[in-house]
């Protein structure tokens, strides 16, 4: 059985002493680079992860997140990004981390984090594998998160498939 790659942003993976500044060290190579199928994210698919992300959130008192299809494009650009380099990794190509790819997509963020993953896996086993690892449970249950999206990028493999889920606020 292939192994369902995961890693996480925003501190909830290790303490911020553990990550030295711009390198990620939960980045992977899970394959070559090359082409890749960069897919929007349906309207639909954006509401299923954002309802999943919800019920982890009702279990812990928390208030839900809204599917937002600025950070459904934000998060399939990114997927898009990892693909092509055949590298999970929170760094893109020319962004440092999940707060500044929203910044340069016009949302303004008082806080955000993310997800990632990679492997031959649908929406749903990635949803269940966040929610089962202390680290990125910690990302879906930020408190003063609002606003979900997720997006996802198929490698020229066609197999392996990025993952992105990015969880933010907007300042007021």
């Amino acid at each position: 059985m292939a192994a369902l790659l995961l890693a996480c942003a925003a501190g909830a993976c290790a303490p911020a002493t553990q990550r030295p500044t711009g390198t990620d060290p939960y980045a992977v190579q899970v394959g070559q680079p090359g082409e890749a199928t960069c897919l929007a994210t349906a309207a639909a698919h954006n509401a299923q992860a954002a309802a999943a992300t919800n019920r982890a959130r009702a279990r812990a008192g928390l208030p839900p997140v809204q599917p937002d299809p600025h950070l459904a494009r934000v998060a399939a650009r990114h997927s898009c990004d990892m693909a092509l380099r055949g590298r999970m990794t929170h760094l893109g190509s020319t962004t440092t981390g999940p707060m500044m790819r929203l910044r340069e997509s016009g949302y303004a963020p008082t806080i955000s984090a993310e997800n990632i993953a990679a492997g031959p896996f649908s929406l749903p086993r990635v949803l269940d594998e966040w929610a089962a690892s202390p680290g990125h449970l910690d990302n879906i249950l930020l408190p003063q998160v609002r606003d979900f999206g997720v997006g996802r990028a198929v490698a020229e493999d066609g197999r392996t498939v990025y993952w992105t889920a990015v969880y933010a606020a907007p300042r007021p």
